[in-house]
Formats: C-alpha cells, structure tokens, sequence
C-alpha cells in the first residue's frame, strides 16, 4: 500500500506539470515581399560654366599654363649627349652589373683616355711643339751668347743668320730669329712700333686687324713654347713652325 501511494504521487506530480505548461505552437513562416523600385521624381537643376568668365580667366598670366619650348642649338644638344654618354659610361652603380661587364667599362674608360691623349698629342704637334719632351727630366738647353737676348732687329741679317741655326741644328735659335723677323717685317709694313723694351703682348694688341692679330697671337704662343719654355724641337717640327711664319709673312707683302 505505501508503495501504491508512492507511485500515484508521482504520476499525478507529473500529470500537474505537463498541464501547466502550455503548448509549443510551431512558428509560421515569414513571407518575403517583393521589392518595389521608385520613381526618383526630384527636380535636377543642371549648372552651366560661364563661358565668359572662362574666357577672362585664360587671357589671365596666372592661368596660362602652357609649356615654352627652348630652341636648342646642335652645339647645346651634342654637349647634352655627350655628357649623357660619358655619365653613362662611368656609371658602375648599376644593378646586376657582371664582371664582364665592369672589364667593359674599364676598356672603354681607356680606349677614351687614349683618344683624349691622342687629341692633344696631335693639337701640339700642329702647333709645331714636341709633347714628349715635356716629359724628360730636363731639357737640354743650347747655350746663347748674352748679347743675342738684346738684337736690335734692324741691325740682323735674318736670312744668313736662320741659315747658320739651321745649319747647326739649333732649331730653337733658328725659332727666335723667324720671330724677330717677323717683328720687322710688322714693323717695316707700320702694323707695330718695335722697341726694344716691349713685351710680346704689345705687339699682339697693336695690330687692328682681327685675322692679322690672331695669326700672330698663334706665331707668338709657338715662339714663346719653344723660346721660354726650352722645349726640343727635331727638323720636321721646325719646317712646320718656319712654313706657319713664311705664310704670314707673304700675306703682309
């Protein structure tokens, strides 16, 4: 009996619960609708530059932008091409530059010093001036009598004189004598005054005549290379600087 009562107290435990709690009621599903466009009906108001403010504004300074172009001359583009390529040619910064490329670089850095070596080897050597023998220890220098410093230009017999230097193969005197003579042959055409005590610079600055001044100016820079600086000149020097005096000496005849 005790175990009877047990159980129905149990069951109508159970039977309480179950009816107080309501009961599940399975959700309805929502609807989707369907999206509906509208009309955008707002007034547009559309704005227009104003052409003749524009027009005002472009014959402005400030508001000109245009770019002037510079009108180079082919001197000025082969320096900027030359100055390129020369940069380009040092440049050893360059990413992934080989070790063959770098031998490259440093054969054409030679091949270039040697061209520029030859430049002024062959400028020299047109001047009638021998390059190598500025690179001698000391030149050798061939004694002059102390009284030959000071000629009086009008008292020299040039010719037999420049033939005796010849002669003994003093070709810097030989030199001194062309240009002495060519100082009175200036002198006897009323181109200069010569006097004794006048520098070089004087009688350059003396002739009026642009090509006559620029003719002697090269004569004198030869003469004062071999002259004051001692340099050695061989035979076939000589006869270059002898024919560049003969020749301006015909043109003052």
């Amino acid at each position: 009996m005790r175990y009877f009562l047990l159980v129905l107290f149990f069951i109508l435990g159970a039977h309480i619960c179950f009816a107080s709690t309501p009961a599940l009621k399975p959700e309805k599903a929502t609807s989707s609708k369907p999206a509906v466009l509208k009309n955008d009906t707002s007034v547009v108001n559309i704005r227009h530059f104003d052409s003749v403010a524009l027009k005002a504004y472009s014959k402005q300074r400030e508001f000109q932008y245009n770019e002037e172009s510079v009108d180079v001359s082919w001197w000025g583009r082969f320096w900027h091409w030359f100055w390129s390529w020369l940069s380009h040619l040092f440049d050893f910064g360059s990413k992934g530059l080989t070790m063959v490329g770098i031998i490259w670089k440093i054969i054409k850095i030679l091949l270039l010093g040697g061209a520029a070596a030859a430049l002024v080897y062959f400028v020299f050597n047109s001047s009638g001036l021998n390059l190598l023998s500025i690179f001698k220890r000391k030149p050798d220098s061939v004694p002059i009598p102390y009284s030959e410093f000071f000629e009086d230009i009008n008292t020299i017999d040039f010719d037999a004189e420049i033939e005796n230097a010849v002669a003994k193969h003093n070709y810097r005197f030989a030199v001194r004598l062309l240009y002495l003579k060519c100082l009175k042959q200036l002198t006897d055409s009323g181109l200069i005054a010569w006097q004794i005590d006048k520098t070089n610079s004087n009688y350059i600055n003396e002739l009026t005549n642009d090509e006559q001044r620029s003719a002697f100016k090269q004569l004198t820079r030869q003469f004062e290379y071999v002259w004051y600086g001692e340099f050695l000149i061989d035979e076939p020097i000589y006869k270059n600087i002898d024919s560049s005096f003969k020749n301006f000496n015909n043109h003052l005849a």
